[in-house]
């Protein structure tokens, strides 16, 4: 593996989910795989578990870790081409990046869409940047269109907790007062396509995804029928994508918050969320405290799905 920034990346995906078991069973068994080798992780963004997860992915590979933080320490980064730099970017990603892949073996990158220019954010500007110029793998630890370490994890979970051979997993929408990339619902969509289960996202009208992430999800405007039967409710707030509302809140609507009046619709679904999770605005604390919500066993298997992509680069 020479990347990865999506599903597309991780192969056969019932081969990968066992090199996931070995390793969530075996943590240890490849601290040689990493001896003498070094990751390096930039944040151009805010982070927790993708920052913790991923560089605890890394010491138990035998890893070195290097971080950097973008925007506490470092020169601003001019990431466009053919710009005048009279401004206060005294360092351009042409060098940063070269030099930045001489110091590692590895770089994971983390940069969110800024939703000034939708084509840019979709081209991956920043990331693809990094894979061309570092002459190391790369890997996405959250990129503009997606959040691929954090959907292999959501698989891993459902995985895991699944009581049934082709469950019935629902994306919903739900309200929060910023307006939030659609990395993680794009990125949770594909990974979901690449499997058998039964994928449904709900929604306002006017938060339609990509079409290229939304595959062969079936998409339900009521909400409740949505719910109705569902195995796992995965709850995420996005910004709108289609032109011209591009990255803008169309709606607030509490209606749309994951409750316990909802989850009883469902199958004894589990609740999920990639976390950090505004309560009783995403999801109330009844549902999010309840047996039912999985965050917390999700958020931990962030390790998991971390070490066995870096262990498969590493090879």
């Amino acid at each position: 593996m020479k990347k990865f920034t999506s599903v597309h990346d991780i192969g056969d995906l019932k081969t990968a989910l066992e090199k996931a078991k070995y390793v969530k069973e075996n943590p240890f068994a490849d601290q040689e795989s990493g001896k003498n080798k070094t990751l390096l992780m930039i944040f151009f963004n805010s982070s927790l578990r993708t920052r913790l997860s991923t560089q605890k992915a890394a010491l138990n590979l035998g890893m070195n870790v290097i971080v950097l933080d973008i925007n506490q320490g470092a020169w601003k980064l001019e990431t466009e081409k053919g710009v005048v730099m009279d401004g206060d970017k005294p360092e351009h990603m042409l060098e940063a990046i070269p030099v930045m892949g001489a110091y590692c073996d590895i770089i994971g990158v983390r940069s969110f869409a800024q939703f000034h220019n939708k084509v840019d954010d979709y081209n991956e500007v920043v990331l693809e940047q990094f894979i061309r110029y570092s002459g190391k793998p790369v890997i996405s630890m959250e990129a503009a269109t997606r959040h691929p370490l954090q959907s292999f994890a959501d698989l891993i979970t459902i995985e895991e907790f699944k009581k049934t051979l082709r469950p019935k997993v629902v994306l919903t929408w739900a309200p929060h007062p910023r307006a939030l990339p659609q990395a993680v619902p794009n990125s949770f969509a594909e990974w979901m396509n690449a499997t058998d289960y039964e994928f449904v996202i709900t929604h306002p009208e006017g938060y339609e995804l990509d079409e290229q992430f939304v595959g062969n999800a079936t998409v339900e405007y009521d909400r409740e029928k949505a719910y109705r039967g569902a195995d796992f409710i995965y709850a995420k707030n996005w910004a709108a994508y289609r032109d011209p509302n591009y990255g803008k809140i169309l709606s607030t609507d509490r209606s749309w918050t994951v409750d316990a009046q909802k989850m009883a619709l469902t199958n004894h679904a589990y609740f999920m969320h990639c976390l950090p999770v505004r309560r009783n605005m995403i999801v109330t604390d009844e549902v999010i405290d309840s047996p039912q919500s999985i965050v917390i066993p999700e958020a931990a298997n962030r390790v998991v799905s971390a070490q066995t992509v870096l262990k498969e680069i590493l090879k």
